[in-house]
């Protein structure tokens, strides 16, 4: 998974205001906080609802809704969850070739996680590195 197809996912230039094509770039960027549209872009290509993304990010909704009619920036901590998610999505649009497929599965149960939705663990490292695991798994035809 590339760098550049991360931040196209979060919306490319136009939203984050300026090209991204190299890790070292978007890793200053979750330092200075993405742009707030960058979360919502996301939440529609995964097809979360407002509601969702404000309790999945720990942002409460009237915080986000200020923040996006500001055209404000996320916190680094809510950038960095921001994209985490963006790249495991990009992870399962690249294995599974649909972005229809990649956000359903995301919100699916998985018995691979114990039943558990891949989007619900993503809230640690250790959780994100079990998800793209199930992908790895899937990419390369392991049964789990």
């Amino acid at each position: 998974m590339t760098t550049a197809a991360v931040a196209e996912i979060l919306g490319g230039k136009k939203v984050l205001g300026r090209a991204i094509k190299r890790s070292s770039e978007l890793a200053q960027l979750v330092r200075e906080g993405i742009p707030a549209q960058a979360l919502m872009v996301l939440a529609e290509r995964t097809g979360l609802r407002q509601a969702d993304v404000s309790s999945r990010f720990g942002i409460p909704q009237r915080t986000l809704t200020r923040r996006l009619a500001q055209h404000a920036r996320l916190t680094a901590a809510e950038s960095d969850r921001t994209v985490r998610l963006a790249h495991v999505y990009a992870t399962a649009l690249e294995t599974l070739g649909d972005e229809k497929k990649a956000g359903e599965w995301l919100k699916t149960p998985n018995r691979a996680l114990r039943g558990n939705r891949p989007l619900d663990q993503l809230d640690t490292d250790p959780g994100v590195r079990e998800v793209e695991d199930v992908l790895g798994r899937i990419a390369y035809g392991v049964y789990s």
